[in-house]
């Protein structure tokens, strides 16, 4: 099990950007835990899980035990009582395995226990945390709506007080885990006159009377997660089940999007360096005119770009994390880290079928995998577009200030 204190981490070892240029031993050692279970676990079974839409529970209750499903929760609650940067690498080895199973981690982590861990009250981080750390139960996150896109403080959903209950009605769009969650975080109006300062955050079990899910998705790619909407129908919740206080809502979403977008660039990083490793190890033993293809200047040149591209993401990802860590401002470091691992891992994955050509295009290989998957990278927890501006944003109060 990948514990704090088994490991002996040491939280304020980790607080200098110098150590960008080396990881400190007990997160080295987490890296390499993380990276032997994937090689031994994930990539195995990847493509099956992907081409049968299978949820990897088997998987999920393994990362559980090893502390991987709730790494920054606090040993007390049953968690790993580690770092963001330890997050971020386990989540990059677990996606380098298969990231379908890095975005059951990403979501359970980030967004369903995330918000919880940061805004709960002792109660409910007892009652919604600790049975979500072992992968025995996992949480979603439900935020989007089919007519919202990335207006995430234009929630139609709505949230009535009936005596000691709240009634919700509404329907959420594109929730990752819905179909394999015991649980779930609801944004919904509770005055519409406020506009997004009128949305509140609501904890919600599943299944649940009056909660019912949509078909599931036929995704590109991710699809061993299930994806689909949640439909609210007069769903009734007691009074305490809000999470944080009325009328915060906006605010706990946009807050656990920016960590989100950590575990994601750290997500995409596992995609390119998968991509990038079957390229490069395709190249080494596949001959050409004699030769490896491996010395012909056009590969060496796309393996150099894919690596360049790789690096360049992970260190921007262990920045935001590192930042995090210490409590110093991260908005902007998040979304440069998502915006350069996802492009890395659609240039990374589509320049690995290049490489292989016919082979890259044929799922014998795992080159079109990773481009399938790659995809979304660009799009969850804030699209590439959105990235620029926050990114733009937070540069120009820089300079104002």
């Amino acid at each position: 099990m990948i514990r704090n204190s088994s490991l002996g981490l040491c939280l304020s070892g980790c607080r200098s950007l110098t150590q960008l240029a080396e990881l400190p031993e007990t997160h080295q050692l987490l890296r390499q835990t993380c990276r032997d279970y994937a090689d031994r676990e994930l990539m195995p079974i990847a493509a099956k899980l992907d081409k049968e839409h299978v949820f990897p529970a088997k998987q999920i209750h393994e990362l559980g035990a090893m502390g991987v499903m709730a790494m920054e929760v606090p040993e007390e609650l049953g968690g790993a009582g580690m770092d963001y940067l330890a997050y971020s690498l386990a989540m990059e080895e677990i996606s380098r395995g298969c990231a379908s199973t890095g975005v059951v981690v990403s979501v359970n982590n980030s967004l369903y226990i995330g918000p919880i861990l940061k805004f709960g009250t002792v109660e409910q981080k007892k009652q919604w945390i600790a049975p979500f750390t072992t992968g025995e139960k996992v949480g979603c996150f439900a935020l989007s709506e089919p007519g919202n896109g990335s207006d995430a403080g234009a929630a139609s959903t709505l949230a009535r007080q009936e005596g000691d209950q709240w009634v919700l009605n509404g329907t959420k769009a594109w929730i990752t885990n819905s179909w394999d969650a015991s649980a779930t975080v609801v944004f919904a109006t509770t005055d519409k006159k406020l506009k997004h300062k009128g949305i509140s955050a609501f904890l919600v079990p599943m299944p649940h009377p009056g909660l019912s899910l949509g078909k599931k998705e036929d995704k590109l790619g991710i699809r061993a997660s299930s994806t689909a909407n949640i439909i609210l129908e007069d769903c009734r919740i007691p009074l305490e089940n809000m999470l944080g206080p009325r009328g915060a809502g906006f605010r706990i979403a946009m807050q656990t999007l920016d960590s989100g977008r950590i575990g994601i660039a750290a997500q995409a990083l596992g995609i390119a360096q998968a991509a990038l490793d079957c390229a490069a190890d395709y190249a080494h033993k596949r001959t050409a005119f004699g030769a490896p293809i491996g010395k012909l200047q056009a590969i060496q040149f796309k393996l150099a770009d894919m690596a360049v591209a790789v690096e360049s993401a992970r260190l921007l990802t262990w920045k935001a994390a590192i930042l995090k860590d210490s409590n110093k401002p991260f908005i902007k470091e998040a979304a440069m880290a998502k915006l350069a691992a996802s492009e890395a891992a659609t240039f990374c994955s589509h320049q690995a079928i290049q490489v292989l050509g016919g082979m890259g295009y044929v799922t014998d290989m795992p080159a079109e995998r990773h481009y399938r998957d790659a995809r979304i990278t660009e799009i969850y927890e804030g699209t590439s577009e959105i990235q620029r501006l926050v990114i733009a944003g937070q540069l120009l109060k820089e300079y104002q200030s």
